[in-house]
């Protein structure tokens, strides 16, 4: 028997809330997305943290974005090995079948991931060190972008700009997906670079030519 319990009164109430509201009052839309199948414009690829929502940064509506989040907003390298992929399979699907024109990678401040990966690296996180830790093995993606920004003196800028080489390591990885190559190289797809100040409410976009992360 498997061990599930009811769902807390307080989601049911907050689901027949909105029920009778935002999906009363767009059921036609929500219809047309059931029956014609999902067009998104775009994949974003973002961490897990409850504090990022993506749809609200751009103001999305259903059916407008390809979401998928995991630890730290990362993409791992074209690995075809057998084994089970969800970012991969995610990237895959987007690319492949759904033909989004743009992925999104976005990062954001006080990521608890890439904070992890900091005190992981720097010797003060050996439960992340154990080959049965998931966070850890999966934080291994970020130890060459650690390696880059270790030798900056102050905490927090050190952290802000591994959170940012999270970003670009997923840019990175994004091209060695043959598919993903190949449809940038086409004109076909655009990759963007994005990380979020949760406590200002900025967005900031990495610019290939400077180098750097600019504020919108």
């Amino acid at each position: 028997m498997r061990k599930t319990q009811p769902l807390p009164g307080s989601l049911i109430q907050r689901y027949h809330g909105w029920k009778a509201t935002t999906f009363a009052e767009n059921a036609a839309w929500y219809r047309r997305l059931a029956l014609d199948g999902q067009r998104p414009r775009a994949m974003v690829i973002s961490c897990c943290d409850s504090r990022v929502h993506v749809t609200s940064i751009f103001g999305a509506e259903q059916g407008e974005f390809f979401i998928h989040r995991n630890i730290a907003n990362l993409v791992p390298p074209c690995e075809p090995d057998g084994l089970r992929h969800g970012t991969s399979a995610a990237v895959e699907y987007a690319v492949t079948s759904l033909k989004v024109s743009q992925i999104m990678i976005l990062g954001h401040s006080q990521c608890g991931g890439v904070q992890g990966c900091e005190a992981m690296c720097s010797g003060h996180a050996p439960e992340l060190e154990k080959p049965e830790s998931f966070v850890g093995r999966w934080m291994d993606l970020l130890r060459p972008g650690w390696e880059e920004v270790r030798d900056i003196a102050d905490d927090a800028e050190r952290l802000e700009a591994l959170e940012k080489r999270a970003v670009l390591t997923s840019l990175d990885n994004l091209m060695t997906f043959p598919f993903v190559k190949s449809a940038v190289e086409a004109g076909d797809l655009a990759l963007h670079g994005l990380w979020n100040d949760i406590v200002a409410g900025t967005l900031e976009s990495y610019d290939a030519q400077s180098d750097r992360f600019v504020v919108i």
